[in-house]
């Protein structure tokens, strides 16, 4: 049976499409003729990609009447011609390379590659990446740098463990933070050439001198001059990644100065910090207009499995595939830390670790708070409120819950009867 469907079939009467390199890029423009009704005209040209080359090439297509460019995510040289036409006041779509295929056998030129893209364009088959609005792309750049720079930090701490166990120096099997207060405390001794276990684990503050013995026993090694060398260099780095996170930290704040109230909304969620919300905004925007639904966005977050269905049959894993690493660290990190409390998220995530495993857990759970994130931002009226750590257990059907046993039961070769207590 025939059946309505809401596809148009809208063909776009002038439309550019780019092939963006480092040094050039390959402009493809297409638009209707005039005198021959159902015939196109076209254009190709090759760009420096230097600013003056640009404008250049932005005056052309101005010339032309074209309202849509077209350009596919190559590496970062995009950008720049993306932000400069996109100034220019062009609807600038930026598509993923992979939903732009290329027929068997047809040869692959630069030349080619924009003819083809500018085809597919106009006949309405891609859909744009989602390319968040300046002021979000700055804070996007401040907070991933920030998080680059925290990896940074840690390899480094990592590689302060390995010289101290070079140096048979048993720090961190007694102290759970070696970059704290005392830990600290005692390198710096190390490095001014103290080597006196006893004096050494003296420096231990708080509840670490309750292990004065065991850091007796773990400074008792063959820290030499060269180890403090090295000790000192890598200590100096971490203290200067620790002075311009710092930095970073004061510029976020004022960035994130006029989307202050969302990221206030934010961190109500559990397992969500400033440092999380900000780094959520960065990545996703306020604007959930681009997302229709909850779906859509963790779709496009791929924190959704992928379906593939053939003959029939379900095929692959479900995995989710690879989506935007910077948000999914920060919806892991945040998995992770809610699983530790006692809310509805957190019971959620202890129920599925049973069941799952952590990996799959952290993903289920990170993605009902993408949901949650959705719902947050779509409406700046509505603020999260905790379902509670008993959601699950209030809402169990007891006869439901008796029947599973009993079929447990009896899958073990057991005959059940059921008598009511006292």
């Amino acid at each position: 049976m025939l059946a309505h469907t809401h596809d148009t079939e809208e063909i776009i009467e002038r439309v550019a499409a780019l092939d963006v390199g480092k040094a050039t890029l390959v402009c493809c423009a297409r638009v209707a003729d005039d005198k021959k009704p159902g015939r196109r005209l076209q254009e190709v040209q090759t760009y420096a990609t230097m600013t003056r080359s640009l404008l250049s090439m932005s005056d052309r297509l101005h010339c032309l009447g074209i309202t849509r460019v077209v350009m596919e995510a190559t590496s970062d040289y995009w950008k720049p011609v993306f932000y400069l036409l996109e100034a220019q006041g062009f609807e600038v779509w930026l598509v993923n390379a992979r939903d732009v295929k290329h027929l068997p056998g047809r040869p692959k030129t630069d030349k080619l590659d924009a003819v083809w893209l500018a085809k597919v364009a106009e006949r309405q088959m891609l859909r744009p990446s989602f390319v968040p609005p300046p002021a979000i792309r700055l804070l996007r750049d401040l907070t991933r740098y920030r998080v680059d720079l925290v990896e940074a930090r840690t390899a480094e701490k990592q590689r302060v463990e390995k010289l101290l166990e070079d140096a048979q120096i048993k720090l961190s099997v007694v102290a759970s933070d070696i970059f704290g207060v005392s830990g600290r405390a005692m390198m710096a001794a190390l490095i001014r050439g103290e080597r006196s276990p006893k004096t050494l684990a003296q420096l231990a503050r708080s509840s670490l001198r309750g292990k004065i013995p065991a850091l007796e026993e773990a400074f008792t090694g063959r820290f030499s001059d060269h180890h403090a060398f090295l000790l000192a260099t890598m200590l100096a780095r971490v203290d200067a990644i620790n002075t311009d996170i710092a930095a970073l930290d004061q510029k976020i704040t004022q960035q994130i100065a006029p989307f202050t109230a969302a990221a206030e909304r934010l961190d109500e969620v559990p397992g969500i910090g400033l440092t999380a919300a900000h780094a959520i905004i960065a990545e996703i925007g306020l604007d959930m207009s681009r997302f229709p639904t909850a779906a859509h966005l963790t779709s496009w977050a791929r924190f959704a499995p992928t379906v593939k269905e053939s003959a029939g049959k379900r095929k692959g894993k479900n995995t989710t595939g690879h989506g935007n690493r910077y948000l999914a660290r920060t919806l892991g990190e945040a998995a992770v830390v809610v699983g530790r409390t006692d809310t509805f998220l957190g019971e959620r995530y202890r129920r599925i670790v049973r069941r799952k495993g952590k990996k799959r857990a952290i993903v289920a759970v990170g993605r009902s708070i993408l949901v949650i994130i959705w719902h947050l931002l779509s409406d700046p009226e509505v603020h999260f409120i905790d379902l509670g750590a008993d959601f699950y257990t209030r809402r169990t059907n007891p006869d439901r819950k008796k029947r599973n046993h009993i079929r447990e039961l009896e899958a073990l070769g057991y005959r059940v009867t059921l008598e009511p207590a006292a």
